[in-house]
């Protein structure tokens, strides 16, 4: 059996890498990589520095990375 291994890497800010494994189809290791994408904020990060942020905007941000920080 030929078994293919493929690397899904994602790197403008922060690594994020799924290693498909022999017997799972590539659609789901392309969702696995999607929500490890969105739960490590990558995308948050990306509208952020493309954007201007307001200082209230930056404020709100701020405060609720706070909030996040205190809950773990």
């Amino acid at each position: 059996m030929d078994s293919k291994c493929y690397n899904l890497v994602f790197k403008p800010l922060a690594l994020t890498q799924v290693t498909v494994g022999e017997n799972e189809g590539i659609e789901s290791a392309l969702r696995r990589f999607k929500r490890q994408v969105s739960k490590s904020g990558i995308f948050a990060d990306l509208k952020r520095l493309r954007h201007h942020e307001t200082p209230i905007e930056k404020y709100k941000r701020k405060l609720q990375q706070r909030r996040k920080a205190r809950k773990r």
